[in-house]
């Protein structure tokens, strides 16, 4: 057996509070304030959950569905970079309509109960074309990024604009503007970060909060802005042939090191590397881009699962972080430049060719919308912040003695306590890309606290096993009954009939037990497994996961609570929002492969499901008074309702056919660092094989995604002449949405064009796949369409 201990400190005094010079608008009804451990909100601790959202890469005509499945993933503030170069490509036009219109999009974020981060640059990075500074800017000052005055000039025009896009949007007049960050990982010139934000203040722009990334050892102005760091699984801005980074593979430890020196390391000398990070004693561990995703790089192209995104989300909350921030949650396409295409490049001297369009980055909504198995992962997570994160956010983490020697040490347990000294969650990852960890058998724990009884769980020991990742409560006050231990995590709670329920997700492989404190109940009743009387609990061991795994107890105060213990692939399916006019628990979907998701519209009194499925069935907790909508088969579902309709979804294959074999491949050719450069755009004439896809007119266009099995290098595909998708091959299937398609193009063309060029033998290129040399085909095309279904009640 394996027993692993753990000694909870006394609680640590109160942190430092009002010695920083952030400060919420008079009158705020929810004033955010920020502690040296914590921030809160309204007086009561706070844990907000940001994602990234580029409105100027996605239609705004779909803007408002997609911040609704953003809200219903439990994220609370969309993040934002305002991409100067996307605005005013050309000198004194800037452009604020269609998908530029930042204002509609932050009203939407307000309209929906979302708080607004916009990311106002200057230099944004965001693998944009020169970070995102327009060329015009470029050619007339040779000191970008410093306080030259020739620089300055015209970045105080573009803060006077956007600032008067956000007029009113301010928490002085009720608006979302929650922060706001000033440039981006901007390492040396902490001068230049002040002139910034003081730029960005005369210009009329306010927000309780000012950031500033501060990965790679950044020198930041002394308490002007919040430090913002990050961490990614995987990077396709190292070299091709680096292996698995050092500082992504540090992510999947519990550890107290907030910064990362690996992000954009491409863009800073070694020299500055290594130096001392901000200090940590005076601001709370916030995040603005741990990666939910990885963009592909020519010379790079690294895959990102579900599990690498959701074992990184829990092992940084574990590790202290109160704040997730994740870049990207929402991908999108790169807008078509007036003058250039707008993409990172080697041609405008930075490091990684990026794809012209896309802009995928394997996020948890994808390019066009698409759900991701990394969806309900970070999901699942964010409904537990919903619910705990206030009882979190204070809790220190708290690491054992005997933890990893180093980032080699594969079979020390990873795992941390955070505490407050007499309840707390307990932490596991047993999950990293590339290099698996092993099952740890006979496994137990043992957690010492300063001001209650120790814990030692579970009853009898088990099996982590690989690739799990999990977080326990321990001592949880759930409605009176106090919940000792579980070893199911935490999703949510729900009230059914005036009772609250705890809902717990099992993790696959590990018995689930509940450890219930004597004195905190009167009876407990179980659907199945057995209840024994151990030192002063009630075990109830033998539970079967699942719909039906309602553990019903009646408190000491007359009060009942219910635990339900989902398993694994149920839990990935929960959501939780206003439905049918009461808060309610909805499971829809088949854990993300299926690509379905519900949304609540509470604006609109609707709950809307997205799903590609033949029929759709939802099971809900509690069950409205009737069914909500016509048509539906109504069942019993354990403790659920479920209702059931038909849906409509439909999907099929396309024809394909080959109107130019692939010629040599290009030779390959180095730019910026060494690095191998994206063939050039003449290759797709003289070098690639030709394909052409037959989309037929009565095929739907809203919803339908065509998802083409191609091998090769890279592809290409054209309506009529117009780019209008493009992908480095990686191995993943490439989607492409048919609604964002110029139908008079497509008829006109006769389909959809492809061309693929074939790789060279001897590419200097990281695939997580054999590299395909020489191969250049399609092997089919499918289609499939994703229809919305509304249910009003």
């Amino acid at each position: 057996m394996t027993h692993h201990t753990l000694r909870v400190p006394p609680p640590a005094g109160p942190p430092l509070t009002g010695h920083l010079p952030f400060a919420d608008a008079p009158g705020a009804t929810d004033p955010i304030e920020v502690t040296s451990r914590w921030f809160t909100r309204g007086g009561r601790p706070w844990f907000p959950v940001s994602g990234e959202f580029h409105y100027s890469r996605y239609p705004a005509g779909e803007w408002e569905e997609e911040l609704l499945k953003m809200k219903a993933a439990g994220v609370t503030a969309v993040a934002s970079y305002l991409i100067w170069i996307h605005h005013e490509e050309t000198e004194g036009r800037v452009r604020f309509d269609g998908n530029l219109d930042l204002r509609r999009f932050a009203e939407l974020c307000a309209r929906h109960g979302l708080d607004f981060i916009p990311r106002i640059g200057p230099w944004s990075h965001a693998e944009v074309r020169g970070g995102g500074l327009p060329d015009w800017l470029l050619a007339r000052t040779g000191a970008p990024r410093t306080d030259d005055p020739a620089y300055l000039a015209p970045v105080r025009g573009w803060f006077a604009a956007v600032a008067e896009q956000l007029t009113g949007l301010d928490r002085a007049h009720g608006g979302p503007i929650v922060a706001i960050q000033i440039e981006n990982e901007l390492y040396d010139r902490p001068g230049h970060l002040r002139t910034l934000k003081r730029m960005a203040r005369e210009a009329g722009l306010s927000a309780p909060l000012w950031t500033s990334t501060a990965w790679g050892g950044v020198q930041l102005p002394p308490d002007e802005l919040l430090p913002l760091y990050g961490g990614y699984p995987e990077t396709f801005w190292t070299d091709w042939d680096g292996g698995w980074p050092d500082t992504c593979r540090k992510h999947f430890f519990f550890t107290h090191e907030r910064d990362d020196e690996g992000i954009g390391a491409d863009l800073r000398p070694t020299g500055v590397r290594g130096r001392q990070p901000a200090p940590t004693d005076r601001f709370p561990w916030a995040t603005c881009e741990l990666g939910s995703g990885m963009a592909v790089a020519y010379h790079r192209r690294p895959r990102v699962d579900a599990a690498d995104v959701g074992a990184l989300g829990l092992t940084k909350t574990g590790c202290g972080s109160v704040w997730p921030g994740y870049y990207m949650f929402h991908g999108g396409t790169n807008p078509a430049g007036e003058r250039t295409t707008l993409q990172e490049s080697h041609a405008t001297g930075y490091p990684n060719d990026l794809p012209v369009l896309t802009y995928d980055f394997q996020a948890p909504l994808g390019e066009y919308g698409q759900y991701r198995p990394s969806y309900d992962e970070l999901r699942l997570q964010n409904l537990l912040l919903a619910d705990f994160g206030e009882r979190l956010a204070p809790m220190e983490s708290v690491l054992p003695v005997r933890r990893p020697a180093g980032q080699d040490d594969r079979e020390t347990l990873r795992w941390a306590v955070r505490s407050d000294g007499d309840t707390g969650f307990l932490f596991v990852n047993n999950h990293q890309p590339h290099k698996p960890l092993p099952d740890h058998p006979d496994t137990s724990f043992t957690v010492a606290f300063p001001g209650a009884p120790e814990l030692t769980l579970p009853s009898a020991s088990m099996t982590v096993p690989q690739g799990a990742y999990f977080c326990w409560p321990l001592r949880l006050d759930v409605a009176g009954l106090r919940l000792d231990w579980a070893t199911a995590q935490p999703v949510c709670t729900v009230d059914v009939g005036g009772r609250t329920v705890l809902v717990l997700a099992a993790t696959d492989g590990v018995p689930v037990e509940l450890a219930l404190d004597i004195a905190t109940l009167r009876y407990v009743h179980t659907p199945m497994g057995k209840v024994a009387s151990v030192d002063g609990r009630f075990l109830v061991t033998g539970l079967r996961p699942g719909v039906d795994a309602l553990v019903e107890v009646g408190t000491v105060d007359g009060g009942q609570v219910g635990l339900l213990v989902l398993d694994a692939a149920s839990a990935r399916t929960a959501y939780r929002g206003v439905a049918w006019g009461a808060e309610r628990l909805i499971l829809c979907g088949d854990g993300g492969a299926g690509g379905e998701g519900v949304v609540f519209d509470e604006a609109a009194g609707e709950v809307r499901v997205h799903s590609p499925a033949a029929e759709i069935s939802l099971a809900v907790l509690p069950a409205p008074e009737r069914p909500p909508g016509e048509n539906l088969e109504v069942a019993a579902d354990g403790v659920f309702t479920r209702y059931t309709l038909p849906a409509g979804g439909a999907s099929g294959t396309l024809d394909v056919s080959l109107v130019r074999a692939a010629g040599p491949a290009p030779d390959p050719v180095t730019g910026v660092l060494g690095r191998a450069s994206a063939p050039a755009d003449q290759c797709f004439d003289t070098s690639a094989a030709e394909y052409l896809i037959d989309v037929p007119d009565e095929l739907p266009r809203t919803g339908t995604l065509l998802r083409v099995h191609w091998t090769g290098d890279v592809a290409r595909a054209y309506a009529g002449d117009t780019l209008v998708a493009d992908q480095f091959f990686s191995g993943r299937v490439w989607e492409i949405g048919l609604d964002r398609l110029p139908d008079d193009a497509l008829r006109a063309g006769g389909g959809l064009r492809v061309r693929v060029l074939p790789f060279a033998p001897d590419a200097a290129v990281h695939l997580p796949v054999p590299v395909p040399v020489g191969e250049a085909t399609i092997a089919r095309v499918e289609w499939v369409t994703v229809r919305t279904h509304v249910l009003t009640g």
